[in-house]
């Protein structure tokens, strides 16, 4: 017995002394998940001693070591050279700061902006190397996206495209699914799924041919049922599937793909208070009488009272989720998914391990949490009113309009 336990044993030593030199050389950032898996490792440490042999509690500890502290280690970062990067989305939020980062750093940076006068376009022109390109794009319309591409071939001709950040996104309304419009689902899925394909397809031959990466900032509604979120969450979703779909088929051809799920930040659109008002008035505006009856003015108020209080607990520091994309964009080995952000590993923890009916109460205590729609309170009439009522509660009725922006 001993004879055979003596080669395995020594086998275990050889590969956690393999482990530890990798580790060694590797860059671990000194912070709280690093002090949590030492925690971890020390207390398995105490409880393999005492239910364990030696051996075989080294083994154990060796391999957990290695996966958990592999993990945290920051894998090398590629020089940055002459590399060209196309980031999308930069008149605010994670893609101006995107853009400035990487223009420090050297890379020739094409950023594209909704509005070339808007203040963050302006504050790129002042602040940034000529190196850094602005140009126009709305990502709603193909021709615009076909314009990029050919400038973006045309800048690249000598130097190649490195990379691509799909950083553009829309989110205009928070409410229910049922009340939120369907033309807003559209103009979601517009901006954040079908424009961000056609440029993606359109930049794959140059991707190729440098074996570059692709970058997209996708969101944690992606990934589960956030209050308030249909519209934003579903077409992140589509996002999120397409990039998992590159990421398989671009193997071949040396293409690496992450997506960067950052928790909650204040970016530009978060910012702005008056244009959440807007929404709210335009959804209420076009909601059918019959809707509006059986939910209640109040109930969206309250749900955009609630949307207006999680947004004053966003983050104002932007660099994390900056700091993600530079490594996605740099490290000889990036992660598939990175997720910067403060509760965000809690959040996918209770996603994934906790019954549907923690999760769901999880997510309305850090979100939104809705009020009992009008006709489901105690001696209200009925979700469905008689004509005779929604006459009275609309002096003027008329067919609803739909608005798309």
């Amino acid at each position: 017995m001993e004879q055979w336990l003596w080669p395995s044993g020594g086998a275990w030593l050889l590969v956690a002394a393999r482990a530890l030199l990798q580790l060694l050389r590797a860059d671990l950032r000194l912070g709280r998940p690093l002090l949590a898996a030492l925690a971890l490792l020390a207390a398995l440490d105490w409880l393999c001693q005492r239910l364990l042999p030696p051996l075989a509690a080294l083994a154990l500890l060796a391999a957990a070591g290695w996966i958990s502290l592999s993990c945290l280690a920051r894998s090398p970062l590629l020089p940055v050279a002459t590399r060209t990067v196309l980031i999308t989305g930069c008149d605010s939020g994670f893609g101006k700061e995107t853009a400035k980062k990487l223009d420090a750093m050297g890379f020739t940076v094409l950023a594209t902006v909704l509005d070339l006068e808007s203040p963050g376009a302006l504050e790129l022109r002042a602040c940034c190397s000529p190196h850094l390109k602005l140009l126009q794009m709305d990502m709603t319309k193909p021709a615009d996206i076909s314009r990029a591409l050919e400038f973006t071939k045309a800048h690249t001709s000598s130097t190649g495209l490195w990379g691509l950040v799909n950083n553009a996104g829309l989110n205009n309304v928070v409410a229910d699914a049922e009340l939120s419009p369907v033309a807003m689902f559209r103009t979601c899925m517009e901006v954040n799924f079908f424009g961000t394909l056609q440029l993606t397809k359109g930049l794959l031959p140059l991707l190729r041919r440098s074996r570059g990466r692709i970058v997209t900032l996708g969101s944690p509604a992606g990934d589960m049922p956030f209050p308030c979120l249909g519209a934003y969450g579903t077409s992140k979703a589509a996002m999120l599937m397409l990039m998992d779909t590159f990421s398989s088929e671009l193997v071949p051809w040396g293409v690496k793909v992450s997506v960067i799920q950052p928790g909650c930040f204040k970016t530009g659109s978060l910012n702005s208070v008056n244009c959440w008002e807007r929404s709210k008035q335009l959804l209420l505006a076009n909601l059918p009488q019959e809707l509006l009856h059986a939910y209640g003015e109040d109930y969206i108020e309250h749900l955009h009272r609630q949307f207006l209080q999680s947004l004053s607990l966003a983050v104002p520091d932007l660099s994390p989720v900056v700091d993600a994309i530079v490594e996605a964009l740099l490290a000889t080995q990036p992660q598939h998914r990175y997720y910067p952000g403060r509760g965000v590993g809690l959040m996918y923890f209770i996603h994934y391990y906790l019954p549907q009916s923690l999760r769901r109460r999880f997510l309305q205590a850090f979100f939104i949490n809705p009020c009992v729609p009008r006709a489901l309170r105690p001696g209200k009439p009925g979700p469905t009113p008689t004509q005779d009522e929604a006459q009275e509660s609309d002096p003027n009725p008329g067919p609803p309009s739909t608005v798309s922006q």
